[in-house]
């Protein structure tokens, strides 16, 4: 079976974003989680902006006209995406690594049922089971380290669920400017709404860093090395997320993507030597399968 493009893509966003939380995880031991939210963009925005580069010129197209959707969208995903970078950044201050991004992934449902009904996101019957079988499977991970359904609502799962919205409506939004720009080539589109939108957060993000927490500015640039990673994997994350996102719908993408809690399952393991018990590994066994699933569809 030949894999379609927006499958590699995705592969591609979920590896990188798995290394890149990681990474940003460590950093919140220096700065604070808003100035780790900064870090994010403010070095990611050289190599969005290298990419698009890259991209325009590479594939040789005109740039297309931008638009008002492609505007006002792609400012709507900037901001529900700072928001929801602030609450995982939180969150994995008040959880283990797996636990706090296990929460987050109320996203996949969430996008599924928000495009479904708001953005005519249409969904086969094998993909919603492909959906749910992923679910499922990130809930007994989660279980299997809490021990008690009770506590999937305490502050951790507000901050969870929270993200998980904030994330789900990135995506379609994100999905909507790009389509906007009404060119063949996802590549580009889909860098172009990267570049805008790192350029919006990294405005933003600055300003409420300046402004509500002065010091820790000194903090990340004394902290560039691991900033930089950040920045730099982040962006590759992210251009593979924006790609597939262009290529196909937003709720099949972030199903896929799914397959991220392998590679982080994997750094618990050997980076920060956390050991999975049965009941995880039967859960990850649970999100592959959701993921072979969907590309049956």
């Amino acid at each position: 079976m030949e894999l379609e493009p927006w499958v590699w893509w995705t592969l591609l966003a979920a590896m990188m974003q798995a290394v890149r939380t990681a990474g940003q995880k460590q950093l919140t031991a220096a700065v604070t989680p808003l100035a780790a939210t900064l870090v994010r963009y403010l070095f990611g925005l050289p190599f969005a902006l290298l990419w698009l580069t890259y991209a325009g010129a590479t594939l040789n197209f005109d740039f297309p006209d931008l638009n008002l959707t492609f505007l006002v969208s792609g400012l709507i995903a900037g901001i529900l995406q700072i928001v929801a970078t602030l609450l995982l950044v939180r969150l994995l201050t008040l959880r283990n690594f797996a636990v706090g991004t296990t929460f987050v992934k109320s996203e996949i449902l969430l996008t599924a049922v928000i495009g479904y009904f708001f953005f005519t996101e249409t969904v086969s019957a094998l993909g919603w089971t492909a959906i749910i079988i992923c679910v499922a499977g990130l809930f007994v991970i989660s279980y299997s380290k809490t021990g008690r359904m009770a506590s999937f609502w305490n502050q951790s799962a507000i901050y969870g669920l929270g993200a998980g919205l904030s994330f789900a409506l990135t995506s379609l939004f994100l999905r909507q400017a790009s389509l906007s720009l009404a060119n063949d080539n996802a590549m580009l589109t889909a860098g172009m709404t990267l570049a805008y939108m790192v350029c919006l957060q990294t405005v933003i993000t600055l300003f409420m860093v300046r402004t509500q927490q002065p010091g820790e500015l000194t903090k990340v640039m004394v902290n560039w090395k691991p900033a930089l990673f950040v920045g730099f994997t982040g962006v590759l994350g992210s251009i593979g997320w924006f790609t597939a996102m262009t290529l196909e719908i937003a709720s099949y993408v972030k199903t896929l993507g799914q397959l991220e809690f392998v590679f982080t399952l994997a750094l618990t393991v050997f980076y920060f030597k956390e050991s999975p018990s049965r009941l995880e590994l039967f859960g990850m066994i649970l999100v592959v399968l959701g993921g072979i699933v969907l590309l049956l569809d």
